[in-house]
């Protein structure tokens, strides 16, 4: 009954594990050898004969048989006078293979050997598991929310994997409940002692160029590439596109009819806004491209420093700025380059109007910093702005802002 109700619990393992039959075979083999070296010295005249499907086994051990006063080592030798207490006919030099019970080892070898198996076949299945998702790193994956917890959604796939998904590689808009179908990209396997620990993401560069290829046939077929994805997650993003083929346009191909390519994207991103350009090796022209909605006046690039003078009417920098400075960001991230707002002439009277440099004395020169930042350096420039435009683009609160534009009007006044 022993052997029996321990193979039956292999069995269990094997469907449960679905380990295939040759694999548990020589774990289960691995585990009895190494039982039968430690109560017997060695496991070299042992053979082990497993039948896991039908929940079976037999371990027989072989010896010489030796005259009575010779015996030396008992493992390999049995007397004579034993061997005929198995066959009557036994003679000296002859070789005996006598069953041993799985009992003779001891119960408490019994529950060790048992602990060992649990333990090779765990280390086996998160071996298996950690060679199959780091092949799928990269990928888009798809797993059911089983946890939702403050720092991190715990999802579960259809073979019962755990992926995890940090509150960091989450979406800002991201809201999930238990049961939902959650898709991100397989980002890294990290092995936490000998378990594999699945990390997914919705915020990576490459979930963003993978929904395109998803999406848009063209870009799974290779038609059109994908240069370079830039994101800002939740919020805004900008996707270079190519395609050798001149009969194609590339952005066309992905937006489609009134957006209705890329809509199921920008859903899926929590409505993040998806800029997608003609990527081109002409620098200025990608620069400029780069910085739509922005009518870009002209560019001046220095190559050594990878940087960029971009030159725009008053009424074009808040468009290349974007709302906290996200379409500047992003486009110089795009392009590679640093890119600098240089105001031009506007149509608004500007004979009049002063460096917000000069007013160092009454202005601090953090807040003149801030206003720098988003293409603001003269009095006139930040007095036909928005107050609550000025709020959102920069981090200076709406009553700092109110006491500037008043310093400002007050000088320009006077």
């Amino acid at each position: 009954m022993e052997n029996l109700a321990l193979i039956e619990s292999f069995s269990e393992f094997k469907d449960d594990k679905l380990i295939d039959r040759v694999t548990l075979m020589a774990i289960l083999e691995d585990v009895f050898r190494n039982a039968l070296k430690k109560k017997f010295g060695s496991d070299e005249n042992f053979d082990i004969i497993i039948n896991p499907d039908k929940g079976d086994m037999e371990i027989w051990r072989r010896r010489v048989i030796v005259a009575d006063e010779d015996l030396d080592l008992e493992n390999e030798e049995i007397t004579l006078t034993e061997a005929r207490k198995i066959e009557p006919d036994f003679e000296i030099g002859e070789e005996v293979s006598e069953e041993v019970k799985l009992i003779d080892l001891g119960r408490r070898a019994i529950l060790a050997l048992r602990q060992n198996l649990i333990s090779k076949i765990h280390e086996h299945d998160n071996t298996n598991l950690y060679k199959q998702f780091k092949d799928l790193i990269g990928e888009i994956y798809t797993a059911e929310v089983h946890h939702v917890r403050p720092r991190v959604v715990i999802l579960v796939d259809d073979e019962g994997n755990e992926i995890v998904l940090p509150k960091e590689k989450q979406i800002p808009s991201d809201f999930f409940r238990k049961g939902d179908n959650v898709r991100g990209i397989i980002e890294n396997v990290e092995l936490k002692g000998n378990k594999p620990q699945i990390i997914m993401s919705r915020t990576s560069e490459k979930f963003l160029e993978k929904l395109f290829e998803q999406e848009i046939p063209e870009v799974f077929d290779g038609l059109i590439m994908i240069k370079k994805v830039v994101r800002i997650p939740g919020d805004k993003a900008k996707v270079a596109v190519d395609s050798y083929d001149d009969r194609i346009d590339p952005v066309g191909a992905c937006v489609g009819m009134k957006g209705s390519r890329i809509h199921g994207i920008v859903r899926e991103l929590g409505n993040e806004n998806i800029d997608v350009i003609n990527y081109t090796n002409n620098t200025q022209l990608y620069i400029s491209r780069a910085l739509s909605p922005a009518k870009v006046s002209s560019i001046k690039i220095f190559e050594e420093d990878k940087r960029a003078e971009v030159f725009l009417k008053l009424e074009e920098v808040s468009k290349a700025i974007g709302r906290g400075g996200h379409n500047i960001k992003l486009a110089g991230l795009l392009t590679g380059y640093e890119l600098d707002v240089i105001r031009e002439g506007s149509a608004i009277d500007e004979e009049d109007d002063v460096e917000l440099a000069e007013f160092s004395d009454e202005i601090d020169g953090w807040v003149i910093d801030e206003f720098a930042k988003i293409g603001l350096d003269t009095a006139r420039s930040i007095i036909n702005q928005d107050v609550d435009d000025l709020v959102r683009r920069t981090d200076l609160e709406e009553e700092t802002i109110l006491d500037v534009i008043r310093i400002l009007k007050e000088e320009l006044n006077s």
